[in-house]
Parts: C-alpha cells; sequence; structure tokens
C-alpha cells in the first residue's frame, strides 16, 4: 500500500508542477502580447480594399485587418466613405454623426460656427 500511495502522490506532484509552469508561459505570454489597437481597418481578402472600420476590441472584424489611428479611422468614415461595424460603432465612438465630424457644445469647432 505505501509503494501504490508513493507512485499516485509523486504522479500528482508531476502534474501539479506541469500546470504551474503551463500557467507560468501563460503569463508571460499575456505580459508580451502587444496592447490592442484602437480601432482597426477590416480588409477584403480578395481584393485588399478596406470593408469597415472597428473599434480596436471588436470581434467582428475578419482575419485581414489593419491598425489604424484615430485620425485614419476618422477619415476613412467620412472621407473616404467606408463603412463602420454596427455591431462596436466606431463612428459613435468618434464623434461622427451621419458622415460628420460632431461638433458639440462647449468644442473650439462649436465657437467658430
Amino acid at each position: 500500500m505505501r509503494i501504490w500511495h508513493a507512485m499516485w502522490l509523486e504522479r500528482i506532484d508531476r502534474k501539479v508542477a506541469d500546470l504551474r509552469q503551463r500557467q507560468a508561459e501563460e503569463e508571460r505570454g499575456r505580459a508580451r502580447r502587444p496592447p490592442a489597437p484602437d480601432w482597426i481597418l477590416e480588409l477584403n481578402r480578395a481584393t485588399g480594399r478596406p470593408l469597415a472600420v472597428h473599434a480596436g476590441d471588436c470581434g467582428m472584424a475578419g482575419r485581414r485587418k489593419r491598425p489604424v489611428g484615430q485620425d485614419d479611422a476618422r477619415r476613412l468614415l467620412t472621407t473616404d466613405g467606408v463603412p463602420a461595424c454596427p455591431i462596436c460603432r466606431p463612428d459613435t465612438s468618434l464623434h461622427i454623426v451621419d458622415g460628420l465630424v460632431g461638433v458639440f457644445e462647449g468644442s473650439p469647432q462649436a465657437a467658430r460656427s
């Protein structure tokens, strides 16, 4: 009985050590992962043309995508006519209303109007 219990304790200890090592590796991987971009441009797989603008954490973006800056996202939505994702609504986050940059009270743009 003692040998049998010792064998099982050794197996359990090995399994615990393996799990701790795996968790440490996953944590190191998470720490090294680059931060998610603020905005994503989804591209057509066949032509490479823009399909939609997404928020950086949107799960609806396809496989072909590239990060874009805030100014580029605004330009794509307003000038270039790229549609906004209907799920994450980057146009709302960027204060764009009907293809125009929104003007709010108290903003420098509102004072010029």
